[in-house]
């Protein structure tokens, strides 16, 4: 894709899954990634793999609830790689979506870690993130989403709560910084057959789930990355304020 190499991207909450596959792509369309993550170790494997694939990437661990932490974080990119280009904002807590049951039920501990991982985490790293892009010119933010933000499930109301929040902030983040060359988006994806949940799901839930898209197939973690690394190039430059779904057709808007 155009307009992604030598481009510094961070990709926040990238030691698996999906914000794994997504450094992956964006390094080989020749951007220079920072992972970063709460796992450590997991971070580090994943900028290893880069590297040994050709690409150029450093890990950093850190937690997204945490202020100054977020903030070593961006600072850890400049100072690696002397400017801020893009960011891509993944991470969340999913030990506590298996407890977020509903609102009469729902422990507040585990409300409370949602917001913060979930909402209050994104908004730290785009604080922390769109001064650092407005030097440059500006730069594209994408944000994880989700399906739940648009289904009105019977459980998981934290977690859908939080999404929709994420899709807000998109649209304040575009509104605001636009004009200065910011492009916030936001990816919400449908089911992705993870490495996590290809071994831990049951295989009757999975073909029920399938079952509600408009497709042949549960989604891969390639059709996720494939869309960050559309959003944060040159090709996709006017696409601003968009929750993109990325779904199989499951959700029709």
């Amino acid at each position: 894709m155009e307009g992604l190499k030598d481009k510094v991207v961070l990709v926040a909450g990238a030691a698996t899954g999906l914000g794994g596959d997504s450094a992956a792509r964006l390094a080989r369309e020749g951007a220079k990634v920072v992972v970063g993550d709460l796992d450590g170790t997991g971070a580090e494997k994943t900028a290893a793999a880069i590297g040994e694939a050709g690409g150029d990437a450093i890990a950093v661990q850190f937690d997204i609830s945490d202020d100054d932490s977020v903030r070593a974080l961006v600072d850890a990119t400049t100072d690696a790689y002397g400017k801020l280009d893009a960011v891509h904002i993944n991470a969340g807590d999913m030990g506590s979506v298996s407890k977020d049951t509903d609102i009469v039920d729902i422990d507040l501990e585990i409300w409370d870690r949602m917001v913060a991982v979930n909402l209050r985490g994104h908004m730290l790293v785009t604080r922390h993130a769109v001064p650092h892009l407005l030097t440059t010119g500006g730069g594209a933010i994408v944000y994880t989403s989700s399906i739940a933000s648009f289904t009105g499930d019977p459980q998981r109301p934290a977690y859908a709560a939080t999404k929709a929040g994420i899709n807000a902030l998109t649209r304040h983040v575009a509104s605001r910084w636009g004009r200065e060359g910011i492009r916030a988006n936001a990816v919400a994806p449908g089911l992705i057959l993870t490495d996590e949940i290809r071994t831990g799901a049951d295989p009757e839930l999975l073909k029920g789930l399938i079952g509600r898209s408009r497709s042949t197939r549960a989604g891969e973690a390639r059709d996720v990355s494939s869309m960050v690394a559309y959003l944060m190039s040159d090709e996709g430059s006017w696409i601003n304020g968009q929750i993109i779904n990325v779904d199989g057709g499951t959700v029709l808007r």
